[in-house]
C-alpha cells in the first residue's frame, strides 16, 4: 500500500517515496520531535500477516540497531499504527554502489576505499551475530562520509552458541528452503517469500543456492562479487 505525502506514523510525517523492493516500500520522512529527515520502510504485507515472521523481524531488528558503526545505516525505530508496520532508520544522501557501476568500473583507490569499509562493517555485524544475506552494490550507500552498509531487512541474527572462534562463523546446517527455477529468470530478483531461498541470487554463495543456511561466510562469498564488480565493472556470474 502505497503512502502519501502528509501520511503521518506515530511522530514521522511522509515526505516523499524513495523506492520499493522485496522487504517493503520506502520513504523520506520528517521526525517533528527530533527535526530532522529519517527513512521508513514499510513491511510487506505477507511478513506483516504473519505472526512468527512478523516476531522474527522485530527480535532481529533490536539486534541490528545496537549496530552503531560509521559505515552502517542506523535503525532508530520499529512502529507499529493502523496495521502498518515500519522501520524508521538513518535517511543517507547519495546514490548506491549499483547506480554508481552503471557509469562502469571505479578507480583502484576508490575500490580500496569502499571494500575497506564495507568490510569493517561486515565484521562489525558478524561479532555481533548478525549475517546480513543479501549482500550486494545497491544496499552499499556511497555518501560523503564514505560508504554505508544499507538494508538488513534480511539479516539473520545466530544465537551466540551457534557462533564459533571469535568471527562470526557458524557452521552451515541443511535447511528446507529450495529455489523455484523460474524464480531465477528475473534478474536481480530478492527472493523473500516464505519457505524460499533470502537474497539476490547473482550474489549468492552456491551452498546456499543449494539450500543450505547462509552465515558469515556467504557474506563474504556476496562481498566477493560486489568487489569484483566494482573493479571489473560487470557481476561475476
Amino acid at each position: 500500500m502505497a503512502l502519501t505525502s502528509g501520511t503521518k506514523l506515530g511522530p514521522y510525517e511522509i515526505v516523499s517515496p524513495l523506492g520499493a523492493g522485496g522487504m517493503g516500500e520506502v520513504y523520506r520522512a520528517h521526525d517533528s520531535r527530533l527535526g530532522r529527515d529519517v527513512a521508513i520502510k514499510v513491511l510487506p504485507p505477507q511478513l506483516q500477516a504473519d505472526p512468527d515472521l512478523k516476531a522474527r523481524f522485530e527480535r532481529e531488528a533490536r539486534a541490528i540497531s545496537s549496530l552503531q558503526h560509521a559505515h552502517i545505516c542506523t535503525l532508530f525505530d520499529v512502529g507499529h499504527q493502523d496495521g502498518i508496520d515500519y522501520l524508521v532508520m538513518e535517511y543517507l544522501e547519495g546514490e548506491t554502489l549499483a547506480a554508481r557501476l552503471l557509469k562502469g568500473p571505479l578507480p583502484i583507490d576508490q575500490v580500496l576505499t569502499i571494500a575497506i569499509q564495507t568490510a569493517d562493517a561486515l565484521e562489525r555485524a558478524h561479532r555481533h551475530g548478525i549475517i546480513h544475506r543479501d549482500l550486494k552494490p545497491g544496499n552499499i550507500m556511497l555518501t560523503k562520509s564514505g560508504a554505508k552498509l544499507m538494508d538488513f531487512g534480511l539479516a539473520k541474527g545466530k544465537a551466540a552458541g551457534a557462533m564459533s572462534g571469535g568471527g562470526g562463523v557458524g557452521v552451515l546446517t541443511p535447511s528446507t528452503p529450495t529455489m523455484n527455477v523460474a524464480q531465477m529468470t528475473s534478474p536481480l530478483t530478492p527472493l523473500t517469500q516464505k519457505g524460499l531461498i533470502v537474497g539476490t541470487f547473482q550474489y549468492m554463495a552456491p551452498e546456499v543456492l543449494q539450500g543450505a543456511e547462509a552465515d558469515a561466510r556467504s557474506d563474504i562469498f556476496s562481498f566477493g562479487c560486489a568487489l569484483y564488480e566494482m573493479a571489473a565493472g560487470k557481476r561475476p556470474f
